[in-house]
């Protein structure tokens, strides 16, 4: 199950004319980048890096989140405190972290919903940022996205971080190498990264310098550059 994950997260479905619905990256002018968080249902654990919220707290780390619905369910506290952190930004990952190209359009809406009306009515916050589970969708995903006031996010850089068979050394080494203005980072709030922590630190204290980038929300980086009228 796992490998199928990785692969999925290396080569989402993405058919060809959908392109210019799906946003993978920000301006490639802008000097930032932006650090985002999947927060998917775990089986086991905690389901949640109290250790790399606190640093990225501490450090006042612009992140973005994206929880599935069943996660929010079980992690109500830390959804509450995510959301009073005013450089963090949250959206959402669907219900139950389904496979979305295998449903009917109304079960994908549901599963897209979900997660929305829960923020909505219990939380009094708006989202509307959403990234599918497994980077996964069609064109029905796409459009009922888009009938949702939703923007459908997605991400040019892999961290790998759920996977146990790296070193922290590996994902700084991938990072390194594709990191660059605009870029958008998947990585895993969950636990199930292991070197999660570890591989913020090296890109706030070193690779982002280096490159004079600076981390930003999702909305921040496409929002880079823009001037008002």
């Amino acid at each position: 199950m796992l490998g199928f994950v990785l692969t999925m997260l290396l080569f989402p479905v993405n058919p060809t004319f959908t392109h210019a619905q799906v946003i993978k990256s920000g301006p490639p002018s802008c000097p930032g980048v932006a650090l985002t968080f999947d927060l998917c249902p775990v089986r086991n654990g905690t389901g949640y890096d109290q250790t790399l919220i606190d640093y990225l707290i501490e450090q006042k780390i612009p992140a973005t989140f994206f929880m599935s619905g069943k996660w929010i369910a079980k992690h109500d506290q830390q959804v509450k405190a995510l959301l009073q952190i005013p450089f963090f930004e949250v959206g959402t990952h669907g219900e139950v972290h389904a496979h979305m190209p295998f449903q009917s359009e109304e079960e994908q809406k549901q599963e897209i919903l979900g997660p929305v009306r829960l923020f909505k009515t219990k939380y009094s916050h708006n989202a509307t940022l959403f990234r599918p589970p497994y980077g996964e969708f069609n064109d029905d995903t796409v459009n009922v996205a888009r009938a949702l006031g939703l923007q459908f996010i997605l991400w040019n850089v892999v961290s790998g971080d759920p996977d146990p068979t790296l070193t922290a050394s590996q994902i700084e080494g991938r990072l390194k190498r594709f990191v660059q203005k605009g870029s958008v980072i998947v990585m895993h709030a969950n636990g199930k990264g292991q070197h999660t922590h570890e591989v913020v630190q090296d890109l706030h204290q070193h690779l982002l310098p280096e490159r004079r980038l600076t981390p930003m929300t999702v909305s921040e980086l496409l929002s880079c550059g823009q001037t008002a009228p």
